[in-house]
């Protein structure tokens, strides 16, 4: 059985009572959660209001503010969930979650992965290796590099502050409904594939926002 299905319809019947409730503008059965729902996918969505908005503040300006803010918003839980802990930063276990998801891989690809500069990447996995969380060996395809994977002792760190971990990224996702989330979920991977394609270029710091304005106007 689809349980995944029947949160999402669960989730929109919710909304159709509260939506409907004031209105009265559906009748409360099958039918009238039909027509809500295909009147719902042939609206046009309503246009939010924003503090600025009347002088001028662009969309893009806020989209920008709440991605800052929803940041720090994260930090400060990550930071509650690590605290007593032998982490340091929201980094180290997420560093540690992404090897150990994704196995063995060299420093450099762990660090796009989280999308950091080399040398704040670097400082990270140096740091868990110290702490003796992460074990490095060399490459036998490249000499030059080494690969890093997750040590027991790093699985046995993660795993004890693992609840709160989790704890703290369900509190980010705050009031969505599921059907929100999955909504949020399409948009940001929209938006992370731009930036993304950008990233891998490795541009310069004094080309990087041309080459992003060009790939907007492309």
């Amino acid at each position: 059985m689809n349980y995944r299905l029947i949160e999402d319809v669960i989730d929109l019947v919710q909304q159709f009572e509260v939506e409907n409730k004031d209105t009265e503008n559906y009748e409360v059965s099958v039918d009238g959660f039909k027509n809500w729902i295909s009147n719902g996918i042939n609206a046009v969505p309503q246009e939010p209001e924003w503090e600025g908005k009347d002088r001028g503040r662009s969309a893009e300006s806020v989209i920008n503010t709440l991605i800052v803010h929803l940041n720090r918003y994260a930090k400060s839980y990550s930071k509650s969930a690590i605290l007593g802990s032998d982490f340091s930063t929201q980094d180290d276990f997420i560093f540690l979650i992404n090897l150990n998801a994704f196995g063995e891989m060299s420093k450099m690809e762990l660090i796009k992965k989280n999308v950091h500069e080399k040398p704040v990447g670097m400082q990270i996995i140096n740091r868990l290796i110290g702490l003796g969380w992460i074990e490095q060996r060399e490459s036998t395809a490249d000499k030059r590099s080494k690969l890093i994977s997750v040590s027991e002792k790093g699985l046995a760190a993660l795993e004890k502050q693992m609840d709160k971990i989790r704890q703290a990224t369900t509190v980010v996702a705050g009031n969505l409904s599921r059907n929100e989330k999955m909504q949020l979920i399409g948009l940001l991977q929209k938006l992370d594939d731009f930036h993304q394609q950008i990233y891998e270029k490795n541009k310069k710091t004094e080309l990087l926002l041309n080459e992003a304005l060009n790939t907007i106007l492309q």
